[in-house]
């Protein structure tokens, strides 16, 4: 696996100097257009586009994007022009959050360091938020005039999908309906991956798409993808497990439901998160981009989990 160097962000400073100059320019680029791209404020009712704002620009680092703008990157195309297609996937994402924190759901108070949006606004607000965000991602990769129709059709084909009945929807009923069911450690993965790894595959994949790289380097950046979504999910569980000490989301919410830590304990869980990070590094290597900044951004952001455990 690629081994980010010293620095003081892990994995882009040291010998790579400019590798965190390229990485906050699109973090910016991609918090610019979000911001573009989301309700004016001065939209009606403002309540509701202030809700879809406060969901979409709430900090975060939008892994999402970056990865769609980084996979574009690694095959030769232009970040510019996959930054539609990655914002469209970060409102997807925001849209999942809005939903799953709702007190139907996994009824949390905090997301990222704050009020979650239906305690900032209200249940009814955030929902509409939600579906207004889902609506508005497929419309901004149907206005990607830079793209040829064949690709904003796979991208919508794709991310919706990735929503879909064997995506985040299917997940989030997983996670809700089948929680005293006693499940295998592959019965959890299926539901991680859908719950969380979907949506990082097929942005993934989209930037892979913008740029034209072959079917075989879209198939192994989704491979790539797909296993860091995994092992982002066990790192989410630890998390909840209170295992691995990070603030600004609720805790506890597992409790009671199966997951990998719970399976296969602590150190079983974490082992399954570096054999799926050895699983990215090598999908990376069949695509030709295991020593680019994709990988050293990817696999940078869980060493410096790794430090924080």
């Amino acid at each position: 696996m690629p081994q980010p160097v010293s620095g003081e962000q892990p994995g882009f400073g040291g010998g790579m100097e400019d590798d965190a100059a390229v990485i906050e320019q699109l973090r910016a680029a991609v918090d610019r257009r979000l911001a573009e791209l989301s309700p004016e404020r001065t939209a009606r009712p403002a309540r509701l586009a202030e809700a879809a704002r406060y969901a979409v620009l709430s900090p975060g680092k939008r892994f999402r994007p970056m990865l769609t703008l980084l996979a574009a990157r690694e095959f030769g195309g232009e970040p510019t022009v996959a930054l539609d297609a990655g914002c469209a996937f970060e409102m997807v994402h925001a849209a999942s959050l809005i939903l799953d924190d709702l007190p139907s759901m996994d009824d949390a108070a905090l997301r990222r360091g704050r009020a979650t949006t239906h305690k900032a606004f209200d249940e009814a607000t955030a929902i509409l938020a939600a579906v207004g965000l889902l609506n508005q991602a497929f419309g901004i990769i149907a206005a990607q005039d830079a793209l040829p129709a064949s690709v904003r059709g796979e991208l919508s084909r794709r991310l919706s999908e990735a929503v879909g009945f064997e995506g985040l929807v299917s997940g989030q009923a997983m996670d809700l309906h089948d929680r005293d069911l006693d499940r295998t450690s592959e019965d959890i993965d299926l539901l991680n991956h859908r719950k969380t790894g979907v949506l990082m595959v097929a942005a993934a994949e989209a930037g892979a798409l913008t740029a034209g790289a072959p079917s075989t380097s879209v198939t192994a950046i989704g491979q790539f993808a797909r296993h860091i979504g995994l092992a982002f999910q066990i790192h989410d569980d630890l998390i909840d497990a209170a295992v691995i000490a990070e603030t600004g989301k609720d805790l506890g919410k597992d409790a009671g439901m199966a997951t990998l830590v719970t399976v296969l304990g602590v150190e079983g869980a974490r082992a399954a998160v570096e054999g799926h990070l050895e699983e990215a590094s090598a999908a990376l290597a069949r695509a030709g981009a295991d020593d680019g900044l994709l990988a050293r951004y990817a696999f940078g952001l869980f060493e410096a989990r790794k430090a924080a455990a």
